[in-house]
């Protein structure tokens, strides 16, 4: 990973209030029992896929070390928190100072992961370490949510052009984030300009219906598009007879418009009329877009239709029913002291049912068989395997509280489609299944 950094972070704000109140409370109770500066390890991980899921997706790490860069309290959170009595006075004084000293590893952004893997891996000492644990995994397991889900979609696709544009389906802050996660899973542009603005995702957008309805005729509507944005753009030809509407578009645009859109009826069917339609109007290099309330399979299932590209909102931004990758972020290790030579020591939680974790601070890789296939994840806490050497997955993030790994969202996304390419082909398959590669601890 490089240090380039294309987004924009100027005026972000503190994050120090994205948490819940206990990482507060347990870093007044560690100060007073004095085992707050001891040395600790915490990863974020998920013990299990969403049901059906054969893969994930990271994301939300760019987003992550912003967070982290921005986790400071300003004298306003600081009496916010005394008039609320959340801690004490020697509390409120340790958290005036409170900058992030420690280290981040993590998988990069866009590459899969599986059960078990560790995601991220955060060392400092216990209470600046536990004090991000509730905006790091907000952010995770949004983002990692949204791209698998455009994962998904994108291979669903099979190269058509993906338009993410589900901004008004959601928050408006999470429809930002939506838009960076849907492009590190495939998405090729959004309809959304904060996004656009914000990390550089190509942005599109045309008109609405309403824009039809606003004028005398449809032929009046189309004319004002096409004097305004020319022949190259898309007409949306559903408001009225799609026959019609198709005729009266090539008929003000010429040969020369540049695609129509479907947002409504029978798709599969409405596609191929639309298509043998503007071949016959000499139309043959009108693109054909089509919307309306698709997911995955919606979208495979068009694989026949002579589609162009998909735009997808509600289903992308809610994750395709699986709005949350279930990412926990517990404690792994620990020292006795801050002292850098004091041994880590492995914690787990042992609890009954499956809340259970595995300890020690881990290293991940992924392992290959002889076709250069992803065939294990194979994490561990002991030496790495001379064999494994070069499969390692984790990269440095963070030091000593700089961060040192900022990319272009490109890379992300780069990284996605090769890591993706990598896996076994029933990876792509959009039936319910278990991890497409097993999770081994050595």
């Amino acid at each position: 990973m490089n240090s380039v950094d294309l987004g924009r972070r100027v005026g972000v704000p503190s994050t120090a209030l994205f948490t819940d109140q206990y990482e507060l409370t347990m870093v007044q109770a560690a100060l007073k029992a004095g085992t707050a500066d001891r040395r600790s390890v915490f990863e974020a991980f998920t013990r299990r896929l969403p049901e059906g899921r054969r893969y994930g997706v990271v994301a939300g790490i760019g987003r992550v070390l912003d967070a982290v860069e921005n986790f400071h309290f300003d004298d306003e959170m600081l009496t916010f928190l005394r008039e609320q009595n959340v801690v004490d006075g020697p509390t409120l004084a340790w958290l005036a100072d409170y900058r992030f000293s420690g280290d981040i590893w993590g998988y990069p952004e866009g590459e899969v992961y599986f059960p078990g893997s560790p995601i991220l891996r955060v060392e400092g000492s216990f209470a600046e370490c536990v004090l991000l644990e509730t905006v790091i995994l907000s952010i995770l397991n949004h983002d990692s949510a949204i791209a698998a889900a455009a994962s998904r979609m994108s291979a669903a696709a099979g190269g058509r052009g993906l338009i993410e544009m589900g901004a008004r389906r959601t928050h408006e802050l999470s429809a930002v984030a939506s838009a960076r996660a849907a492009y590190i899973g495939g998405f090729d542009t959004t309809s959304d300009l904060a996004a656009g603005f914000r990390y550089n995702i190509p942005t599109v957008g045309t008109s609405a219906h309403a824009f039809i309805l606003l004028h005398d005729t449809e032929r009046d509507a189309f004319r004002a598009q096409v004097d305004s944005l020319g022949r190259g753009t898309t007409l949306l030809v559903d408001t009225y007879d799609v026959a019609e509407a198709v005729r009266t578009a090539v008929e003000v645009a010429g040969t020369e418009l540049g695609a129509v859109r479907i947002d409504s009826g029978d798709l599969l069917l409405v596609a191929h009329r639309v298509r043998q339609q503007l071949d016959e109007l000499g139309a043959t290099g009108t693109k054909i877009v089509v919307t309306s309330d698709l997911d995955e399979y919606a979208i495979a299932s068009l694989a026949a239709a002579p589609v162009d590209a998909y735009g997808v909102g509600t289903q992308l931004v809610t994750g395709s029913g699986q709005p949350t990758c279930s990412m926990v972020y517990k404690l792994v290790a620990r020292a006795v002291s801050a002292d850098p030579a004091e041994p880590l020591r492995p914690v787990a939680k042992k609890s009954l049912g499956a809340k259970t974790s595995v300890g020690g601070r881990k290293w991940a890789a992924r392992r290959l068989d002889e076709n250069g296939v992803a065939e294990a994840e194979v994490i561990g806490t002991g030496p790495v395997p001379a064999e494994l050497a070069d499969r390692q997955l984790l990269a440095e993030l963070v030091r000593g509280g700089e961060v040192i790994a900022r990319e272009p969202l490109d890379a992300a996304r780069e990284r996605h489609m090769a890591a993706r390419s990598g896996l076994p082909m029933s990876a792509m398959q959009l039936s319910r299944g278990e991890p497409v590669i097993p999770t081994e601890y050595i």
